[in-house]
């Protein structure tokens, strides 16, 4: 069986045993993890795909140890103007070994120690939902046009006035 999982805004795909290193999620070594945003499930019976989520689905992953990536150096350079600037970079990362992978009904075979989900699409499910029973009611009056959006049109720009071409010449001298 095998799954495909979404955390710190990357998607990965899983099997029991498997160990991946994903962006950083606080905890300890050894503390069991819980991955909700399972996006699609395989296996024998077939593949499963969410629209976006499988819901009910989760993934159990141990955390295997939390560290720093390799160093990446970045360097900026504009020729012939003595632009140079160099700065270094460790990424921070988990490092998760995937322990189980629960299909939608099945009962967690274990307590785990710190439970980790992804927030944004729990709070995307709830959007719409709220907008439901916003529809149920019923409107208590329409809005009123958007009037002041369109009376700010800006000032129409006027040319400047020419100058005269007499008053830029100097007058003639003459010599008596």
């Amino acid at each position: 069986m095998f799954a495909v999982i979404q955390t710190g805004g990357k998607q990965y795909t899983v099997a029991p045993g498997d160990e991946i290193s994903v962006e950083k999620i606080e905890g300890e070594a050894g503390d069991s993890i819980v991955l909700e945003n399972v996006l699609m499930l395989g296996g024998d019976k077939g593949v499963t795909v969410g629209a976006p989520l499988i819901s009910g689905a989760s993934v159990v992953a141990e955390l295997v140890e939390n560290g720093r990536g390799k160093k990446i150096i970045v360097f900026k350079k504009r020729r012939r103007k003595n632009y140079r600037r160099k700065a270094g970079h460790r990424q921070w990362f988990s490092k998760l070994r995937i322990a189980e992978i629960l299909v939608p009904g099945a009962k967690k075979a274990a307590a785990p120690k710190a439970e980790i989900a992804d927030t944004k699409p729990a709070a995307k499910k709830a959007a719409p939902k709220k907008a439901a029973v916003k529809a149920d009611a019923k409107p208590a009056a329409k809005a009123a046009p958007k009037k002041a959006a369109a009376a700010k049109k800006p000032a129409a720009k006027t040319a400047a006035p020419k100058k005269s071409t007499a008053a830029k010449k100097p007058a003639k001298k003459t010599e008596d």
